[in-house]
């Protein structure tokens, strides 16, 4: 069978001496890299839950107040995700990244400054843009330049490292709260740790390089081999022949042709994946950002004092690491889809125990097991998003995509605390494990397969798909020429079908 040419503007050349490398240094490096970031990201995503009742207090919000606190850095978020991810797949994934991070940092510091509720919001609101985009960015990266066969298990590292900053700001919060360190309230603080991480991680992003698959994707192919030679210097493919497999144009694409291909419309197996993950990310971020927003309330809401109520949590958020470090034996063991759904489904029961506990073992116990299944259900998700969609699109089709649980974490506040005052923890996680079980279900019987499936291979499943419309819609056309045929032929003769005598029948 003659072997298939590449999709233009990915040379399968790149994806292959890609995928065949082992494991470097390089690639840890880069993995832990993203970790540092993504674990400033999960920070300033956590910071909102936990300092949720201490703001409340603070400023002497009402509850209309204190859900727009929780909410400005989510509707924040929403904008980073949809503006930079399609940027991302036009001008390259580096840059975004750098652009996150320093945006999110900036605006940290800004909280730290706020002298009111309403500059409060701001502040969070504009770090909310710079937040947003590092999950699906960073999720875009990895699976661009991890080799396919330990995608799962490397990202699911830079997740491990990432979930230790939820239990940090969880600790940071039930100590500092009750200090005013320097003379500055302890709530500052946090801003400012925050704000010190940001630049941290910027100097360590600033090392990154850019995706080479990217590269290779706008044909700047010359750039991408570069990176992949410096990624397989000290291998055994260091001075190995380039694999042989036919490539698309080396010549470097123009702003207005990569804009123009980031612009096309996805093909149908695509657009159906992105529905899918966009009904997806509206419901799992109920389960999963809700229970650490709401966890403090639902505590207070309890009896339990600030104090106790930020220490339980912190015990409980521990449960993140733990289940990403559960993850990383399974992740590329089990198919990804259906980790997703057994994870899911476990959120579900935790958090009916989690709602229902009234002593404090119970709700720690309930609470870490929901946090530990939670992190194995985001892990899981996390690669399995970016391995369902080829590299021209991927940064594009993520965001979107993860847009959408900006969307519902942001409206969360206004539907959950309500509830949580109406009707109480029980009803409220009841709800939250009925959302679970859809999840479960949607993703059980529309989700693909994708365990380590290369780039290469994706893009060439949308050629197909493509060829196979752009020939049905050819039969089609043929189809209806025929037809119109017959019907001027039978129209010439009405009783035969065919043209009236003197009529041409060619």
């Amino acid at each position: 069978m003659a072997q298939e040419s590449a999709p233009p503007g990915l040379s399968a050349d790149v994806a292959a001496r890609l995928d065949r490398l082992p494991v470097t240094r390089r690639h840890r490096s880069l993995v832990i890299t993203i970790g540092m970031g993504l674990f400033f990201d999960m920070y300033e995503i956590f910071m909102s839950g936990v300092l949720g009742p201490v703001l409340s207090d603070r400023f002497e919000l009402g509850a209309t107040a204190t859900s727009a606190v929780l909410a400005s850095a989510f509707v924040g978020m929403f904008l980073g995700v949809v503006t930079m991810g399609r940027l991302a797949d036009r001008y390259g994934r580096r840059r975004f990244l750098i652009a996150s991070v320093a945006l999110y940092t900036l605006f940290s510091a800004v909280g730290a400054l706020s002298a009111n509720a309403p500059m409060l919001i701001a502040a969070r609101f504009l770090a909310g843009i710079g937040i947003g985009p590092q999950l699906p960015l960073a999720d875009a990266y990895l699976s661009d330049l991890l080799p396919a066969r330990v995608r799962g298990r490397y990202t699911a590292w830079a997740y491990t490292i990432a979930f230790f900053g939820v239990p940090t700001v969880g600790l940071l919060a039930h100590w500092l709260v009750r200090l005013s360190p320097l003379g500055v309230a302890g709530w500052r603080w946090l801003f400012l740790i925050g704000t010190l991480g940001g630049v941290a991680a910027l100097l360590r992003y600033r090392r990154l390089v850019e995706s080479p698959r990217w590269l290779d994707s706008v044909g700047r192919t010359a750039e991408a081999e570069r990176i992949v030679a410096d990624l397989e210097a000290g291998t055994p493919y260091a001075s190995a022949k380039p694999v042989s497999v036919a490539v698309g144009p080396s010549a470097r694409l123009s702003v207005k042709a990569v804009r123009a291909r980031t612009s096309r419309r996805m093909p149908l197996v695509y657009r159906r994946r992105a529905a899918m993950m966009a009904v997806f990310h509206l419901l799992q971020s109920v389960g999963f950002y809700g229970f650490g927003t709401m966890a403090p309330l639902v505590l207070d809401a309890k009896g339990f004092s600030i104090v106790h109520s930020l220490l339980f949590s912190a015990l409980t958020y521990f449960g993140y690491p733990l289940g990403s470090l559960i993850s990383l034996p399974v992740i590329e063991r089990f198919e990804r889809k259906h980790l997703i759904v057994a994870a899911a489904l476990a959120m579900a029961a935790f958090g009916v125990a989690f709602g229902q506990a009234t002593d404090e073992i119970a709700i720690v116990v309930a609470g870490v097991g929901y946090t530990a299944v939670s992190n194995v259900f985001s892990n899981a998700y996390h690669v399995y998003q970016a391995e369902i969609f080829p590299t021209e699109l991927r940064a594009t089709a993520t965001s979107w995509t993860y847009a959408m649980s900006r969307v519902s974490t942001a409206a969360m506040p206004f539907a959950l605390v309500p509830v949580l005052h109406a009707f109480g923890a029980a009803r409220l996680f009841a709800a939250v494990a009925a959302v679970m079980t859809v999840i479960a279900l949607e993703i059980g019987l529309l989700g693909p397969t994708a365990n380590g499936r290369s780039a290469y291979e994706r893009s060439v499943e949308g050629r197909r798909e493509e060829g196979r419309r752009a020939e049905g819609h050819l039969m089609r056309r043929r189809l209806a020429t025929r037809h119109r045929a017959k019907g001027r032929l039978a129209k010439g003769n009405p009783e035969k079908g065919r043209p009236a005598e003197g009529a041409d029948a060619t």
